[in-house]
């Protein structure tokens, strides 16, 4: 089940976060009745989590908070199931963000999202190596969403 709650005073496509998300885990061999929640928040909120739980200051565009610590299956192996964990973005500093990374608000916010989803399964970019597969995969992942969306 994805959860999202909207808390950030933003008026932000819901439903497509949710339908990307489904469309990510899916991809990506997640058990379909997996758990995941997204939250939307303000930058307050933001920077509150940022420096309780990051040590760094002001407000962040994405946050995950993994439960379960699930991971992509092998290509043999059944889908997990349990409860991924929580996504937090920050609609507000996203919107700032998204033309220095030319892309509209919604698009920086999808990409986010599925930045977000590699995090709690795992992906990490803090060494070149890591970050080459992490945003591969996220790159991948969103083109092959946005083909999806055009061809419904």
């Amino acid at each position: 089940m994805i959860d999202l709650n909207n808390e950030s005073g933003v008026e932000v496509d819901e439903l497509a976060l949710v339908q990307l998300a489904r469309f990510a885990l899916t991809a990506l061999r997640i058990h379909p009745q997996a758990d995941l929640s997204i939250v939307l928040v303000d930058p307050d909120t933001m920077t509150a989590l940022h420096e309780k739980h990051m040590g760094l200051p002001g407000p962040t565009d994405v946050m995950s908070f993994p439960m379960d610590e699930l991971r992509e299956p092998d290509p043999d192996d059944e889908p997990p199931l349990g409860h991924l964990g929580d996504i937090v973005l920050c609609p507000q500093i996203i919107a700032e963000q998204a033309p220095d990374n030319g892309r509209r608000p919604d698009e920086e916010a999808q990409y986010l999202l599925v930045h977000g989803l590699l995090h709690l399964l795992g992906h990490d970019h803090a060494e070149a190596d890591e970050k080459a597969v992490m945003f591969g995969l996220n790159d991948r992942l969103i083109a092959d969403w946005e083909t999806a969306r055009v061809r419904s």
